[in-house]
């Protein structure tokens, strides 16, 4: 798990970048200012949790389940909530918005919530 978390971490990083490049050249001609600001949010997103990926992937072991649940939050959720964004917002500019994903994006950051009290719920309980 812990190689898993950072391979995924690493894709995640590197496809927010390409995601980013082509979102700043070849979608900004094509989106509005609003479509435009929604793909930079989801972005953004894929990019912290790429790199929350990493670093859980460097610091835990992975070796009780609710660590490994973290991880499958983090993942699950990152690629439900950004890439449902990048897939509303370029259908709704063809004209053809995929109103399906509408329901995902809110699910995948549910998934990110639960995989950050995780997160936090691993720092309490080493503290106690």
């Amino acid at each position: 798990m812990i190689l898993s978390a950072q391979i995924v971490g690493a894709l995640y990083g590197l496809l927010a970048v390409i995601f980013g490049a082509f979102g700043a050249h070849a979608l900004k001609k094509l989106l509005s200012e609003e479509q435009l600001k929604s793909f930079e949010t989801g972005i953004k997103y894929q990019m912290y949790h790429a790199i929350i990926l990493l670093l859980i992937g460097f610091n835990f072991n992975m070796d009780v389940a609710f660590q490994q649940y973290m991880v499958y939050c983090f993942v699950i959720g990152t690629f439900l909530f950004s890439f449902s964004i990048y897939a509303l917002v370029i259908s709704s500019a063809k004209g053809k918005k995929l109103r399906f994903l509408g329901p995902i994006t809110p699910l995948g950051g549910l998934l990110l919530v639960c995989g950050w009290g995780l997160l936090l719920y691993s720092f309490i309980r080493n503290l106690v």
